[in-house]
């Protein structure tokens, strides 16, 4: 028994220098790490943005690009450091865009370079084509951050336009559709109106645009057919409804000719059109 003891306590002994050494380097490692707030990164790999279906008084959006810090926190407000690279980049700052601070707040880790984009200069039209502007951005050291992990992280693509594309909207035969009957002729804004009064439906029944987000899309990006059959009785009612009296208000068309000249003002009254 006393022999058992002595080697209990053997072993004991051997081990606390052990034990004692890998508590350190535990402590090391934890303080390091904790102190550490130098690097930082990108985190979202893509970054675009169209002022596609946004209302037309909307003119500027915008866009943050998150960054991330890898280490502890600070209790001040560090800028973050970077630049554009002009080979890869086509917008023109002051012109179509801007860049506000860029910074990560106090007692954070993330932060973001906000890009402010200006839709009245950006060029281009659905018949004619739509121009994409590119802001290529690279972070680089300054007195708080040095850009961290690989290359890739440290810059990022942001692309950006005013393309109001025809939904992705396909029939039985894979060929894109617009519904006529209930929208007449395609044309942007009908689809940016649409849209628009889709939004809506949720503060008047929230349920039901939730369910239609689930089968529609936020955007109304993918309807089968081009047909809300299922929820037809409220698109009469709120949407398209609501599309023909702002297209009939004789006090809209004014402003309609002057951002689309050539709007076709022939969208039908949907309670004459036939089931």
């Amino acid at each position: 028994m006393k022999m058992k003891k002595i080697i209990r306590y053997a072993f004991m002994a051997l081990m606390l220098p052990v034990l004692s050494l890998i508590t350190a380097c535990n402590d090391e490692n934890y303080m390091r790490f904790d102190l550490s707030h130098s690097g930082i990164y990108f985190t979202k790999d893509t970054l675009n943005y169209s002022f596609g279906v946004t209302p037309v008084e909307v003119r500027e959006y915008t866009y943050n690009i998150p960054v991330k810090v890898m280490g502890g926190i600070s209790k001040e407000k560090r800028e973050i450091g970077y630049v554009i690279m002009p080979d890869s980049t086509n917008a023109l700052e002051g012109v179509h865009f801007t860049i506000g601070e860029a910074c990560i707040m106090p007692d954070s880790v993330e932060g973001v370079i906000p890009v402010t984009v200006y839709r009245d200069e950006l060029k281009g039209n659905y018949i004619d084509g739509y121009e994409r502007y590119t802001l290529c951005l690279q972070l680089i050291d300054n007195r708080f951050f040095a850009p961290t992990l690989d290359s890739l992280s440290q810059v990022r693509m942001f692309r950006f336009d005013n393309s109001v594309d025809q939904p992705e909207w396909y029939n039985a035969h894979g060929e894109k559709v617009w519904q006529k009957r209930y929208l007449g002729e395609w044309h942007p804004l009908k689809f940016i109106k649409m849209v628009e009064y889709f939004h809506a439906v949720e503060e008047i029944h929230p349920e039901t645009y939730r369910k239609m987000v689930e089968l529609y899309g936020e955007n109304l990006e993918h309807i089968p057919y081009g047909d809300p059959y299922q929820y037809r009785t409220i698109f009469v009612k709120y949407i398209y409804s609501k599309m023909y009296e702002f297209f009939e208000d004789p006090a809209n068309r004014e402003g309609i000719l002057a951002e689309f000249p050539d709007f076709p003002f022939d969208f039908p009254d949907p309670y004459t059109v036939a089931s």
